[in-house]
């Protein structure tokens, strides 16, 4: 499947997320006809390799893909940049971990990348006991890669959905629908081949023996390519919040104004006009954030690029949550109700730009950090 197509198909599910939102709100999780279209669409295996039906597509393609999907529903995109980044972790791990998760052409895998269960050895493997918050799109997925302490230091382990418990403890104000809930694991037997280093990732050393062991796309700094992938979403959250201000724009008045039209008022152009700079500003930013991973300089990213790129896409998402700011303030008092679907994408990009690897005033100040000679406070890069 070309990226044209994924993108044909990501864009033709718009109209459907769009209708599914308020359901999947209500919901608190993205539902499985949903995750089959995503599935049937491409969008899971997008970053995959060709081997298993993948695109292994560029990464500024990835974030167009996703922001289509955000223009429909945040919480949709935010599932499906999970799983599309965690496909590509996967496909770091050996052929034979790969041939389980990917064989079959759809790979649906989450994860938490927090290292804050613990590993026992045991023969043949592991035993992986804990406790992890915040599993977005869990409830669709049939892998689950976790993090957690062996020896003093952080690996990821991937095991099967089945294997875990899932906890109803998901309830947000924003990005409802990603089924973020609690998941537990006690003594989970995980074989070794599932199971690596998680510092190693982070500076794109994975597993020697698999197929695409010296491809570049699938040896790139793993904080990087989880940074950048989400991009797409906050970016396609404005462009949405954009759609949904402009469809309910003819006819509406401005109360106690003299304007009975808003969209002949000049403070609506104003306001209007900053979202848009403001949306074509945070997609300029993430496209300078792909290309560090698209066309790095020496052929693997620096860390002064690496450091960039995340600070791209913090910045990107801080423009992304102005212009859905800007939108929802001129949408007057009525927007509050549930039926209206602006106040959903603030409320899912005010979530969203809280998020650790999101947060706009954590990635600038990282950048001048670095670009003043001090040290990273952060291993995410």
């Amino acid at each position: 499947m070309g990226e044209v197509t994924v993108l044909e198909r990501a864009a033709a599910l718009v109209p459907y997320l769009r209708e599914q939102a308020p359901l999947a709100e209500q919901a608190r999780r993205v539902s499985d006809e949903t995750y089959d279209r995503l599935a049937e669409a491409g969008v899971l295996r997008m970053c995959t390799p060709k081997k298993y039906g993948g695109d292994e597509l560029d990464f500024q393609t990835q974030c167009v893909v996703l922001a289509e999907i955000a223009r429909g529903c945040p919480s949709t995109s935010w599932c499906a940049t999970i799983m599309s980044a965690l496909a590509w972790m996967a496909s770091t791990f050996p052929d034979e971990t790969q041939d389980e998760i990917m064989g079959d052409g759809d790979p649906r895998i989450s994860g938490v990348l927090a290292p804050i269960g613990m590993l026992t050895p045991t023969d043949g493997g592991y035993l992986l006991t804990g406790r992890w918050p915040f599993n977005t799109a869990g409830d669709g997925s049939r892998w689950i890669l976790l993090s957690a302490i062996l020896d003093g230091v952080p690996h990821s382990a991937i095991v099967e959905a089945g294997q875990v418990t899932r906890l109803d403890d998901w309830h947000a104000s924003g990005m409802a629908a990603t089924g973020s809930s609690t998941v537990v694991a006690d003594a989970v037997f995980v074989p070794s081949r599932r199971v690596l280093s998680l510092p190693g990732m982070i500076n794109g050393e994975y597993a020697p023996e698999r197929h695409n062991a010296d491809e570049p796309y699938f040896n790139l700094p793993l904080a990087t390519v989880l940074a950048v992938n989400a991009g797409g979403t906050p970016w396609g959250a404005a462009l949405g919040a954009m759609d949904a201000f402009l469809e309910r724009l003819p006819g509406r008045a401005i109360t106690y104004t003299m304007w009975d039209d808003q969209s002949a008022a000049p403070v609506t152009h104003l306001q209007v006009g900053e979202a848009a700079m403001l949306i074509d500003s945070a997609a300029a930013h993430v496209k300078l954030a792909t290309a560090v991973l698209d066309a790095p300089a020496d052929g693997v990213p620096s860390m002064h690029e690496r450091v960039k790129a995340r600070t791209h896409i913090t910045y990107s998402t801080g423009l992304a949550r102005r212009a859905v700011d800007t939108l929802f303030a001129a949408s007057g008092a009525s927007s509050i109700q549930s039926g209206v679907p602006i106040q959903r994408f603030q409320r899912d990009i005010q979530a969203l730009s809280n998020h650790a690897i999101m947060h706009e005033q954590t990635g600038t100040e990282m950048y001048g950090r670095f670009l003043c000679g001090h040290g990273l406070t952060t291993v995410l890069v």
